[in-house]
């Protein structure tokens, strides 16, 4: 008899994060969920070994963790489509490998999907609830920024378009492969739950900033790349 397969699938890019991703595993392979899950990662062609460390928990998880790789870095947009097109189940979630997010988190993002009252849950940096830890005002502006374009172009009510937390019912997503570039997925992602009608929410997380020190590759050309992206497709609707 053929096993059922998982429900969820938690989707993660990476891209040279050899610091923080076996603690990230670690974290997703002691989660206890009310659903069955699975773990699909990509790495985008890492260069500090990110991929040997994926390559060895594969191996060692049982099925439970599923890797692909790119051989040349084509961007989290890319890492996410081959991570969508992979997975198995029918709700899908997105958790990054720097641990800026806790992967504990999904336990209620889930809720409020498995309970009937949303097709997506987006994780809130800035909902009353949340926990930040760092960040700048200037992130903060331009995040409520974009948030405000995003809101106007798709007709959300969000307060982050631009967490990473994400989880959905894989029948809203749309065809693959996704179309924007980089970061560019967060509005995407956007734009297509929104053109499907689907039920958006949002819930307050956890969140711990990390310096460009530290790895964090997001920029200011990514919120320009981001308001470019959403005044072109706004322009076609």
């Amino acid at each position: 008899m053929t096993a059922k397969p998982p429900r969820l699938t938690i989707c993660v890019p990476v891209y040279d994060e050899r610091g923080t991703l076996r603690a990230a595993l670690e974290r997703l392979f002691s989660l206890q969920l009310r659903v069955s899950f699975e773990v699909v990662a990509v790495d985008d062609g890492s260069g500090d070994g990110s991929g040997e460390i994926l390559r060895d928990a594969a191996a060692s998880s049982a099925g439970f963790l599923r890797a692909f790789f790119h051989e040349e870095n084509r961007g989290k947009s890319a890492a996410l489509s081959t991570a969508f097109g992979e997975a198995r189940g029918s709700i899908l979630a997105v958790q990054d490998a720097d641990l800026e997010y806790d992967p504990a988190e999904f336990a209620h993002l889930l809720l409020p999907i498995l309970r009937g009252r949303a097709d997506a849950v987006f994780g809130s940096r800035y909902l009353p609830g949340s926990e930040r830890e760092g960040g700048t005002f200037v992130q903060a502006v331009a995040n409520r920024a974009l948030t405000t374009l995003c809101n106007a172009v798709t007709g959300l009510r969000l307060t982050d378009m631009e967490t990473c937390q994400k989880v959905f019912l894989r029948r809203f997503l749309g065809p693959l492969p996704l179309r924007a570039r980089g970061f560019c997925v967060e509005p995407e992602l956007c734009f297509r739950l929104a053109s499907r009608g689907a039920r958006v929410v949002e819930r307050p997380i956890a969140y711990r900033f990390r310096t460009r020190a530290e790895g964090k590759k997001i920029g200011w050309r990514d919120g320009v790349a981001a308001v470019v992206w959403m005044a072109r497709r706004a322009s076609r609707d």
